[in-house]
């Protein structure tokens, strides 16, 4: 059986920019993460304390509409965006 590569210079398209879901997991980090260092240096590094962060996150998010519209909704210039910069770094 014969393997066909595309070889080492051509790349699939892996454009964080058109990634909705790593935008939303990067809110969810940066809330979790600034939850955490407001808590005392005891608790900030106990795993029931992220777990209870991160539970909390997520359930203030569920109804967050306008933020899974909004994201959804900047697709079409996100994809304009990475067309424009030939498939590099835009400003999403």
């Amino acid at each position: 059986m014969m393997l066909s590569f595309w070889g080492n210079d051509i790349w699939p398209g892996n454009s964080p920019d058109l990634n909705v879901a790593e935008c939303i997991g990067s809110i969810i980090k940066d809330e979790v993460e600034t939850k955490m260092l407001s808590e005392t240096e005891y608790n900030r590094y106990h795993e029931d304390t992220l777990k209870m962060h991160i539970e909390n996150v997520l359930t203030s998010m569920e109804e967050d509409t306008e933020l899974f519209e909004t994201l959804l909704c900047s697709y079409p210039s996100r994809l304009r965006a990475v067309i424009n910069a030939n498939g590099h770094h835009t400003d999403y």
